[in-house]
């Protein structure tokens, strides 16, 4: 998947599981989990929540990178 991230890393620098993160941005522990995992690409608005309760842009979480084939 092309979409990278490094949700998890910024979770643990906020210090929440995945449950209180999903609370705070209005999602499920299991669609954090399957961000985090990369089998899930989040949705525009979504990215934006998540990175504004991290305090950083969503580029500091997310990156795209181009499938070569």
């Amino acid at each position: 998947m092309p979409l990278r991230n490094r949700l998890k890393e910024y979770r643990a620098r906020l210090g929440v599981n995945q449950q209180e993160l999903g609370s705070r941005v209005g999602a499920s522990r299991q669609t954090i989990s399957l961000i985090e995992r990369g089998d899930y690409s989040p949705s525009v608005t979504l990215a934006l929540k998540i990175a504004r309760v991290c305090g950083v842009t969503v580029e500091d979480i997310f990156s795209y990178e181009e499938e070569t084939k």
